[in-house]
């Protein structure tokens, strides 16, 4: 298995705790539709053109549509250097089951 999968409540703690940092890894179009607020949009696609924006020092929470495509995605960042990788489990559709935030970026910012 790719790694730990983390349930939306125990992602919100490992932001708060230990500032793990949010990934969203759906394409530009779907993050503007609807994200988690403090998630960043860093599609697969580009993970190893912008690897060197993820932080070495924090824990990285990988966001897709229901947690599957986040497996993969996992695996790959570990082989570029990241250690600590762990998945939103159910992905942005169990966060919002969950009543947690989502927000619309309509800017593209």
């Amino acid at each position: 298995r790719s790694g730990a999968a983390l349930s939306p409540t125990q992602a919100v703690l490992m932001m708060n705790h230990q500032h793990a940092v949010l990934i969203d890894i759906r394409d530009a179009a779907a993050f503007q539709s609807g994200h988690i607020p403090q998630a960043r949009n860093l599609p697969v696609a580009d993970f190893e053109k912008k690897i060197a924006s993820l932080p070495k020092n924090k824990p990285v929470i990988l966001v897709c549509d229901m947690g599957r495509a986040a497996v993969s995605a996992a695996v790959q960042l570990r082989k570029l250097g990241i250690a600590e990788v762990t998945i939103l489990e159910g992905g942005l559709r169990a966060w919002s089951t969950a009543g947690l935030p989502v927000t619309t970026n309509k800017t593209g910012a």
